[in-house]
């Protein structure tokens, strides 16, 4: 068996859609059912300017042999990754606009920091091929030659950021945008996480 990255287009996403939002609600051990509130969204997602995907998949390809594009389309998706440019008619930005405002921050500060960035929405690697790898792989693939000045993104808190998620977060250099905040309509807290690319 072999893990390969690869890029996935709009209709790669609408077709192996299922499997991407298995891999998001088993690695954020959301309930079942779950899948089916978000894909309308993920759909919509990719008709975004600048929106890119990646995914880990594993073929039973050996090393060093070339995987044919059946095995790659019948390959179970073991990650998955995406993201597009931030724009303030978007609900995310407009909500982190929102977070920043309250924290004080001066409006031309948002400004800067809310023009010119790749909002990096999905980051999820199934629980049985954590510990990989594969995270910081999709990442580095995902945001590679991308030409916005900074990436945001957000993600849940975790007493003491102890989880994978955080641990790659911190290892790739981002820092805090915002801390402790509650996005409309969903009781956790989430922190917003930021840095420059090239990464």
């Amino acid at each position: 068996m072999a893990t390969i990255l690869i890029d996935l287009s709009p209709n790669d996403m609408q077709r192996r859609l299922h499997d991407a939002l298995t891999v998001y609600v088993d690695a954020m051990r959301y309930p079942r059912g779950t899948e089916s509130q978000r894909a309308t969204m993920w759909l919509e997602h990719t008709r975004r300017r600048g929106w890119k995907a990646v995914a880990a998949v594993e073929t039973d390809s050996t090393a060093g042999e070339e995987p044919t594009s059946a095995q790659l389309d019948a390959a179970p998706l073991l990650g998955i990754a995406y993201g597009y440019c931030g724009a303030p008619d978007q609900w995310w930005q407009r909500q982190v606009v929102a977070g920043l405002h309250r924290a004080g921050v001066a409006p031309d500060e948002i400004n800067q920091l809310m023009s010119n960035y790749f909002e990096l929405t999905e980051l999820h690697i199934h629980p049985r091929a954590q510990g990989r790898g594969l995270g910081e792989a999709l990442a580095r693939c995902l945001l590679a030659g991308r030409g916005e000045a900074k990436v945001l993104l957000s993600t849940p808190e975790i007493i003491g950021e102890a989880n994978r998620a955080w641990r790659l977060y911190r290892r790739l250099g981002f820092t805090d945008v915002i801390r402790g905040y509650h996005f409309a309509g969903d009781p956790r807290a989430f922190a917003i996480l930021g840095r420059a690319l090239p990464l």
